[in-house]
């Protein structure tokens, strides 16, 4: 059972900055690809940015490209998603999660991760 934590969420101003921290909990960190997804009130969970199992591919939703970056220690078992030039609709619940550690191509539906964290708030207003 891979256990995951998010961390670093919280308010920033629009065009301002965060970074979100995700820790796993497993020996085999470097088979898994890891994604970030976000959830705003009322809305379905959506996808943001996905890192292959050995960090060597990214993949980005429209909405955030070009702004966030997504990385990976797999030394340290850690991910993290770096966001710049925020929006106040970047506001939202985020979560990483892990696919299923098979070294499969990354996705981007919540469907295919069956390892989730508790989410971390990330509020962006003036």
């Amino acid at each position: 059972q891979v256990q995951l934590q998010e961390s670093g969420g919280g308010a920033a101003q629009p065009g301002g900055s965060l970074t979100l921290s995700c820790a796993a909990s497993t020996l085999t960190f470097g088979n898994y690809n890891m994604a970030w997804f976000r959830q705003g009130l009322g809305q379905e969970r959506s996808f943001v940015a996905v890192i292959r199992w050995n960090g060597d591919s990214t993949y980005y939703s429209d909405s955030v490209k070009g702004r966030f970056t997504i990385s990976r220690d797999n030394s340290k078992n850690t991910m993290s998603l770096r966001m710049s030039g925020l929006k106040p609709e970047d506001t939202g619940v985020y979560f990483c999660a892990a696919d299923t550690g098979e070294k499969f191509p990354m996705a981007t539906v919540p469907s295919r991760y069956p390892h989730w964290g508790q989410g971390t708030q990330v509020t962006v207003s003036s």
